[in-house]
């Protein structure tokens, strides 16, 4: 995730006319989307923020994501949050693992620790009545991708063990990296070799980052290059196991490895390749959560003008479709 500032804010792109083509079944499907929020002031702030962006999903962190250190969740908070979510329009929640975690690391200490956290994080996302927990692998640090795999697969058999009871038998998703350095998890085919190896199928999904795919090579700037990624997905993971979208442009072009999001549209992916994936027939009932730079260069916020982006191009393609009916 990044919330670095970019030079030049960008239009939304102009929809059909309200009412142009509609039919039923495109004004109906709840299009589920929605950011990363900040909890800085509450737990139950981070859903009023959601809602009052309009947004139907909603990711945060319990905790700082740059320490180990993680403060007891207050009983009152969290009820208040899950009561504040069930009377809100947040239909999909998602948890962020800190991003210390580093679950095939060769060195045993930091990958006990990693495991020990993951278990909390499991845990803490559950007292939320969260959907998914969503994770970075880490880094092989000089481990073979093969020996890499067998130490993420074996500590997420640990942590699907100890958190089976039935409060936190919840989805943990492996979040695709862009591959800079030792980075784990930046191709499919990694993934898949992890996901072969635990033996909770059930648990373990993707989250696919769509600016972390566009550095770690896969082209994602139109309907095609789309299509063939997400054909490549499938026949290496299987499409079933994608659980969640990471929406965001990248900054830096294809193979780059560099991760840092940009505005949807202002980057690499472009307004193409942001409408491509919204509307993709595989991807369309999933989730899309934005982790796009949270202002621009005038310190304006961002995140309602990405959140249009969004509506505005699935509307476009939903009501382009009605038409050619």
């Amino acid at each position: 995730m990044q919330s670095s500032v970019v030079k030049v804010a960008h239009a939304v792109p102009r929809a059909y006319p309200v009412g142009m083509c509609t039919e039923p079944s495109a004004r109906n499907e709840t299009l589920l989307l929605g950011c990363h929020l900040s909890i800085a002031k509450g737990l139950a702030a981070a859903v009023d923020a959601a809602v009052d962006l309009g947004n139907t999903a909603l990711q945060i962190f319990t905790h700082s994501p740059s320490t180990w250190q993680m403060r007891s969740l207050p009983v009152e908070d969290v009820e208040r949050f899950r009561r504040r979510r069930e009377t809100s329009g947040v239909r999909y929640l998602a948890v962020h693992a800190m991003y210390l975690v580093n679950l095939a690391s060769p060195q045993e200490t930091l990958y006990q620790r990693s495991i020990d956290a993951m278990i909390d994080e499991v845990r803490r996302a559950a007292l939320l009545g969260a959907d998914a927990l969503v994770v970075h692998v880490g880094h092989r640090m000089g481990l073979s991708q093969a020996d890499a795999a067998r130490r993420v697969s074996s500590a997420l058999e640990r942590i699907l063990w100890e958190t089976c009871e039935a409060e936190s038998a919840m989805p943990v998703l492996l979040e695709n990296t862009a591959g800079a350095g030792t980075a784990y998890g930046s191709t499919f085919e990694e993934l898949a070799q992890v996901l072969s190896l635990v033996g909770s199928p059930a648990r373990v999904g993707v989250c696919l980052d769509t600016c972390h795919a566009t550095a770690a090579g896969y082209d994602l700037s139109t309907d095609q290059a789309v299509d063939r990624a997400l054909d490549r997905f499938d026949r290496t993971i299987g499409l079933e196991r994608l659980s969640l979208v990471h929406l965001n442009d990248a900054r830096h072009p294809i193979g780059s490895h560099r991760d840092r999001h940009e505005h949807l549209g202002r980057g690499t992916m472009g307004l193409e390749g942001i409408r491509a994936v919204v509307s993709h027939d595989a991807l369309r009932r999933l989730p899309f959560v934005l982790e796009t730079p949270k202002t621009f260069d005038n310190d304006t916020e961002a995140d309602p003008t990405n959140l249009s982006t969004v509506r505005v191009l699935r509307a476009q393609v939903d009501r382009s479709r009605a038409c050619a009916r």
